[in-house]
């Protein structure tokens, strides 16, 4: 990467952004003049010599090859940090200029929760204009045929509220509403009935927790807008609304529901705008800041946690992983794959946990002429999945399961029951926390009632380097694992820890295998 300075204290190098003032003020990176990143220095930096270095977000990393105008400015764009021209990457003279673009070439940015996303601001006024029609037409199918008085909240209420307009570096709109409910087993029993309403009404969903639905509303561009349905309710006199706000709010402040508009368009809005502004979003909440991070209660999202949620904190982060197409070029059978079908009896089915994109369970099914279950947590890895197998004619059911939710763990395991399988795991089990890999035990012991083994690959020995995708993927220790296994039952038969390779395929030193099984369902053979 070549280094360029600017008088103006803007240092660009290989690890990040070296400022030689380390205020508070939030600043906005540009990208040859075009809104990429709102950071603060000293939240988002460290300091360097005598200034303060702010590493580039990992989600922008994969862009960074190739001549960019990198700019940055106040919110405002009166002060100027520093403007520089550059080359990014080793190799990125006479290469293309950067361009932070998803495959359909459309402009992306960073949003306040560090994930790309297409923000308003690159948004031309027809799509803007499907995007406020689709969202006024849900608010309407919420209260019409829902039964639950709704609300335009978050960055939709705030741009109306303060500018009459979008803001330009959101990237959605947020619904929410008020349960009457005070139980959480009520209140999410109310999610499931509006999502099941939604579907009949042709909506396309993604459940993201047991109060949190994501629509998924096609734009005629070919893109998708997405739009959270947040539920609000009350237990012993606080105030809940997702995602993870909590706190004190009267009722008052939210019904009867007022109205405010949104480039002109009229939307149900909180009784006291300001209030609900306030609550979400501190008593500055005027103030624009593109770099707001929300700071929550401790004490209420744990209590959201326990009650409504699944995690699915990193389902984003395997999202844009697949979309990175990191993993593309993977078409081949894992030595994984190969061990496990000498192991298995030929013709009995395998379903593969935490598939990815599939290779392995593609090959099982063509190759192998296994018929192969396939379950991800990932939806664009499930589709992907789900049409390479239909364009090749491989007999394999793509299904979602998300180890973090017992109602998916419970559905899966009952759906495995029903006959002899075996269960393929290959370097899910690093992805998982202590609850989800309690919830694998789980449904290994539902899956494996009438027979068959569960093949474990992981990487172990947490004192090396973590694998790849780093970040996403962690080392376990086997003995660790083994206590875990035999705490919820089960009887691991092989164990074997030897140099192998990782999720991408790169070498690693220290790669567990184990076969588990249940007591009274092993395959009555002993396997090597």
């Amino acid at each position: 990467m070549t280094i360029t300075a600017a008088p103006s204290g803007l240092r660009v190098d290989e690890e990040g952004l070296l400022l030689s003032e380390a205020g508070t003020e939030p600043l906005v990176l540009r990208f040859d003049g075009r809104y990429i990143w709102a950071f603060s220095p000293v939240r988002d930096g460290a300091p360097r010599g005598s200034g303060v270095l702010v590493p580039w977000p990992p989600v922008l990393r994969r862009f960074l090859t190739g001549p960019v105008r990198v700019t940055v400015t106040s919110v405002d764009g009166e002060r100027v940090v520093g403007d520089v021209e550059t080359v990014l990457g080793p190799d990125g003279t006479g290469r293309p200029r950067v361009a932070v673009v998803d495959p359909q070439g459309l402009p992306l940015a960073i949003d306040k929760v560090g994930h790309l996303c297409r923000a308003f601001d690159a948004t031309d006024d027809g799509i803007r204009a499907e995007i406020l029609a689709g969202t006024r037409r849900l608010l309407d199918v919420l209260g019409d045929d829902c039964g639950v008085t709704a609300y335009l909240c978050y960055g939709a209420l705030l741009g109306a509220v303060r500018d009459g307009a979008m803001i330009a570096h959101d990237s959605d709109t947020d619904v929410c509403y008020l349960s009457r409910h005070t139980s959480p087993a009520d209140v999410i029993t109310e999610s499931y009935r509006i999502e099941r309403t939604l579907r009949d009404r042709g909506w396309t969903l993604l459940r993201m927790s047991g109060g949190d639905i994501k629509v998924l509303l096609p734009l005629s561009d070919g893109r998708q807008c997405h739009i959270d349905i947040f539920v609000a309710f009350r237990v012993g006199g606080v105030f809940y609304q997702l995602g993870n706000r909590s706190g004190r709010l009267p009722t008052s402040a939210i019904l009867p529901p007022s109205t405010v508009e949104l480039h002109g368009v009229e939307f149900p809005a909180p009784a006291d705008p300001e209030a609900m502004l306030e609550f979400v979003y501190g008593p500055t909440w005027r103030v624009p800041d593109p770099s707001f991070r929300y700071a929550d209660p401790v004490a209420g999202v744990r209590r959201l946690d326990g009650w409504l949620r699944g995690f699915r904190t990193e389902m984003p982060l395997w999202t844009e992983f697949h979309a990175s197409g990191r993993a593309d070029g993977l078409r081949r059978s894992s030595g994984f794959a190969r061990w496990v079908d000498r192991r298995v009896p030929p013709g009995e089915p395998i379903a593969d946990l935490g598939c990815g994109l599939g290779r392995d369970a593609l090959w099982f099914a063509s190759k192998r002429g296994r018929r192969v279950r396939a379950y991800d947590f990932c939806r664009p890895a499930r589709g992907a999945l789900s049409r390479r197998a239909a364009r090749h004619g491989r007999p394999v059911e793509v299904g979602l399961l998300i180890l973090n939710e017992l109602r998916s763990v419970l559905l899966t395991g009952a759906e495995l029951s029903r006959e002899r399988h075996h269960l393929y795991v290959r370097q899910l089990l690093g992805c998982l926390d202590a609850d989800a890999r309690a919830n694998l035990w789980l449904l290994a012991r539902m899956a494996l009632r009438r027979g068959g083994a569960l093949y474990l690959e992981f990487s172990a020995d947490p004192s090396l380097p973590p694998p790849e995708p780093a970040g996403l993927v962690r080392r376990l220790d086997p003995d660790a694992v083994r206590r875990e296994v035999e705490a919820a039952g089960g009887v691991v038969e092989v164990c074997r820890v030897k140099p192998g390779v990782d999720m991408l395929d790169r070498p690693d030193p220290a790669v567990c295998r184990m076969r588990v099984t249940w007591p009274g369902r092993s395959l009555g053979r002993k396997v090597p």
